[in-house]
């Protein structure tokens, strides 16, 4: 076979499977892999995760409160004017939120699942047991399915503003 046609079927075999003319190695994705299966989930399964943060406010252990949030999560909480961002943020936050002893109850809920990410928003209420006092308000949670479990990636809180 001549030289210019081996030079030719080279290239274009390099061409064909995604190399460079001059013969590197396909470079590996820099993007993460794509999930193809979809995490299946029910409305009271979405409920079940909210109960699960309240009873771990019962512990009245921020550690425990913190667990249910995924490393890479924002908590927009009512009563501090930042954002938490990290394990260590979100457990100052909640040291201090628990200390009256907080219970919530969903007032009104909206739910809107998709796959590996479920939206749960609405309306709740804490009473707080130290005193006595009850606060409605907004909230948002977000979760997402880190292949485990359902952790919450965000969680808006805010005092409703208009008094009853």
């Amino acid at each position: 076979m001549p030289k210019i046609a081996l030079t030719t079927l080279a290239l274009a075999c390099a061409v064909l499977t995604g190399c460079a003319s001059t013969g590197s190695q396909p470079q590996a994705s820099s993007s993460p892999p794509v999930q193809t299966t979809c995490k299946a989930i029910t409305e009271p399964e979405v409920a079940a995760l909210f109960e699960r943060w309240n009873q771990s406010l019962k512990s009245l252990s921020a550690t425990e409160v913190v667990k249910n949030y995924a490393a890479r999560s924002i908590l927009l909480p009512t009563v501090s004017n930042k954002a938490r961002l990290s394990a260590a943020e979100k457990e100052d936050y909640f040291v201090h939120f628990l200390e009256n002893k907080p219970q919530g109850r969903i007032d009104m809920r909206f739910v809107d699942i998709g796959c590996n990410t479920v939206l749960d928003a609405g309306l709740y209420t804490f009473s707080f047991a130290k005193t006595g006092t009850k606060v409605s308000g907004r909230y948002s949670f977000t979760y997402g399915w880190d292949g485990q479990q359902w952790l919450i990636t965000s969680h808006h809180s805010s005092a409703m503003p208009e008094k009853d």
